[in-house]
């Protein structure tokens, strides 16, 4: 990715905190820091891909960033305005301009993330209604459109949600997200619901409509095999914190965070042989709590290479090369 391309996205410092419920003797105010200071842009164009394991915080980082959830602290710029500033007034759908038109989602679960009681043209007619000032039959004549694009006929269009496979529904949730024409994507997990045999389809559904639309998007999943497929550049997320940041290429070829390193040494490989002779790490302990993170390296209590700094200085995502960020001492 071209250093100087044009910035959609940039994150700084964001932050998301959840309230924990107190325990009986303990009247303090506890929470859990799912996301905790962190910084990244995403280019108009590219696949941004966020991959880390489940209770991570990638998700959560997601859906603060569309202001799904309401920042703790940090900023977000799409496009150069500062959406933290926003009040929910300003971010309702009056213009076709606005953020939530210009921005929208894919979710993990195609089932839950449709209305069961609405039929697949009133599906998808939805966000056109609010969104947009096309008249009824204009708004109908784009779904035609738009069920041809996802590989569904008109007389699907009477049917509702739980008539359709896994599969279908996650075109569905892409289709609706397409109708109102929208500038960045933010792919929450999703095909992390579908079977193996349509996970492929749905991404190359997803990089066909990106060139098509021009679409930039944020992808998140715990694989990294399939992250390094889809994405031009990752980042990979542990407790709450970056760890690294690269290009695609770059990351899977050369990683240099431990924690990215055991993440793919889990990848399996095609080759028997190969496969054999593969070195898997295997990660000793467990997450530590992001209720009480442990102080300096969040990572430090599972890897081999800390040092006694680790354990007194939180590392920042520095860079190692060109391009390539890492928070670690001991690269």
């Amino acid at each position: 990715m071209n250093s100087g391309a044009e910035k959609l996205i940039s994150v700084r410092q964001l932050k998301k905190y959840f309230r924990v419920k107190s325990r009986f003797l303990q009247p303090e105010k506890r929470w859990l820091r799912a996301v905790d200071g962190v910084s990244f842009d995403i280019h108009r164009g590219e696949t941004f891909g966020l991959v880390g394991e489940s209770g991570c915080g990638k998700s959560t980082l997601g859906r603060t960033i569309v202001r799904l959830y309401e920042p703790t602290g940090g900023e977000i710029y799409f496009d150069g305005t500062d959406i933290t500033r926003l009040s929910r007034k300003e971010l309702r759908p009056q213009t076709r301009e606005s953020y939530r038109r210009r921005i929208q989602v894919i979710f993990q679960d195609p089932y839950s993330a449709l209305n069961p009681n609405m039929n697949l043209a009133e599906l998808i007619d939805e966000p056109m209604a609010i969104h947009t000032n096309l008249s009824k039959p204009e708004r109908m004549e784009k779904i035609e459109v738009l069920l041809a694009k996802i590989g569904m006929k008109r007389e699907d269009m009477e049917k509702f949600p739980w008539e359709f496979s896994g599969g279908q529904r996650q075109r569905i949730g892409i289709a609706r997200a397409l109708s109102v024409e929208p500038e960045f994507i933010l792919c929450d997990e999703p095909i992390a619901a579908l079977d193996v045999s349509i996970q492929a389809q749905v991404v190359n559904l997803l990089e066909d409509f990106q060139e098509e639309f021009k679409l930039t998007y944020l992808f998140i999943a715990h694989d990294i095999a399939m992250v390094r497929h889809t994405s031009q550049r990752i980042a990979v997320m542990y407790l709450g914190k970056l760890v690294e940041l690269a290009e695609a290429g770059e990351l899977t070829a050369s990683p240099l965070h431990p924690y990215t390193k055991a993440l793919l040494s889990a990848v399996p490989i095609a080759d028997p042989v190969l496969e054999a002779a593969h070195h898997r790490i295997i990660l000793e302990g467990d997450v530590p709590s992001p209720v009480n993170p442990p102080a300096g390296c969040r990572f430090r209590g599972r890897c081999r290479r800390a040092l006694p700094c680790c354990a007194e200085t939180e590392p920042e995502l520095r860079e190692a090369a060109a391009g390539h960020l890492v928070a670690c001492f001991a690269v």
